[in-house]
């Protein structure tokens, strides 16, 4: 099932008197549980790609098709309602709000939304998704007293706190030595399997690409390699 579209995605953005052309008539297909890497150097196009999927902007020529949805033509209440109901994202400087503990940090996407819920059910979810990334015993702490990687597994649960069906991150290892960087992408790949999850990341770090079902490489806003890997084709036919 396909669960993200691109068809000729052109963006272009004014620069002074002049215009940069960030994507170059892009289309692919992501297919629901994936594990995306969108890969290439500084400048690519890989997060205004995310912003494309992530309806944060939109296209200058070209359709973005999310879950089944063309968002062409949603108007402003109808993105939002799509972005908190369908996507989650992952930044890499983590954003979260100092004030306010892990727990109620992963909780805060859920007050956001207008639906009723359940004081107990959220509360074991919230629970499972800290177990889920290994910060029980830190649930009580606040940011500060938590280490980089800490900080993105937080930002992790908080993605999934909604039940997305598709995660975005943006470079989520950027910040982060080598060894823990390849701890949060072992993480990210242990919920996508689990949960079924879409993840789609964005890297410059090819070392990271390696443990992707399909890479999306790029080059000055052009597609210049769209592969599924040997990871996608031992995984059991899921995304069959």
């Amino acid at each position: 099932m396909t669960i993200v579209k691109l068809e000729n995605v052109r963006k272009i953005y004014p620069l002074g008197k002049t215009e940069v052309e960030a994507l170059k008539g892009v289309g692919f297909e992501i297919e629901k549980g994936d594990f995306i890497s969108i890969a290439g150097p500084s400048g690519s196009g890989k997060s205004t790609i995310l912003n494309m999927i992530g309806c944060i902007d939109t296209p200058t020529s070209g359709a973005v098709e999310i879950d089944g949805r063309a968002t062409g033509g949603l108007s402003d209440k109808e993105i939002t309602k799509l972005r908190h109901d369908v996507i989650g994202f992952i930044f890499q400087s983590f954003n979260l709000i100092p004030v306010l503990d892990i727990y109620e940090n992963i909780e805060f996407p859920l007050l956001l939304g207008k639906q009723t819920q359940n004081k107990k059910e959220k509360q074991e979810w919230i629970d499972y998704l800290i177990a889920e990334v290994g910060l029980t015993q830190w649930k009580n702490h606040r940011p500060n007293e938590l280490s980089g990687g800490q900080r993105q597994r937080v930002a992790i649960a908080r993605a999934l706190v909604t039940k997305p069906r598709i995660v975005l991150a943006d470079e989520p290892t950027a910040n982060l030595d080598s060894k823990t960087g390849e701890a949060i992408i072992e993480l990210m790949k242990k919920i996508n399997r689990e949960m079924e999850t879409t993840f789609i990341f964005s890297t410059h770090d090819f070392k990271i690409v390696g443990i992707a079902d399909h890479v999306i490489q790029l080059k000055d806003g052009e597609v210049i390699e769209n592969r599924r890997t040997e990871n996608a084709r031992s995984d059991g036919g899921k995304n069959a």
